[in-house]
């Protein structure tokens, strides 16, 4: 049986968990996500709805486009999650919401051509222009000059 994660918002209020591997964790390059998260770039945690539950507090909603919903504190305005029609099944969390983030490091960058010119990481990670299943990455590593 799998750890157990946690995560809360920034001031407490909320809290959750879940108990099964994360489908995937990846850096997000889109614009929606920037503007969302006020920074260049985030990292979702996608997990199964069956096995994702708050434990405390509830968040509230804004839908941000047909289909989109995003969680978000009251009281603080942590963001939360990410769901969508387009991931049935899933809900996608923010890593620098849980407990210990360093042990869900990401394995791929995601609507790169999206991704903000003077925005770069280092790593060797798969990059997609698109996120979802069956992509094909452009390149692995930084971008190319």
């Amino acid at each position: 049986m799998p750890d157990v994660r946690k995560g809360r918002c920034f001031c407490g209020v909320i809290t959750f968990e879940f108990n099964a591997p994360p489908n995937w964790v990846a850096y997000c390059h889109c614009e929606s996500c920037r503007r969302a998260t006020s920074s260049p770039v985030t990292t979702y945690i996608g997990v199964p709805y069956s096995e994702f539950r708050y434990v405390s507090g509830s968040p509230k909603t804004y839908q941000s486009s047909p289909g989109v919903r995003r969680r978000f504190c009251g009281s603080c305005g942590s963001q939360m999650a990410f769901e969508s029609d387009e991931y049935p099944g899933e809900i996608h969390l923010f890593a620098a919401t849980f407990d210990d983030p360093e042990a869900l490091a990401p394995r791929g960058h995601v609507h790169t051509g999206e991704q903000l010119s003077w925005f770069e990481t280092a790593d060797a990670l798969p990059r997609f222009d698109r996120a979802g299943g069956g992509n094909k990455p452009t390149h692995f590593g930084p971008k190319r000059s």
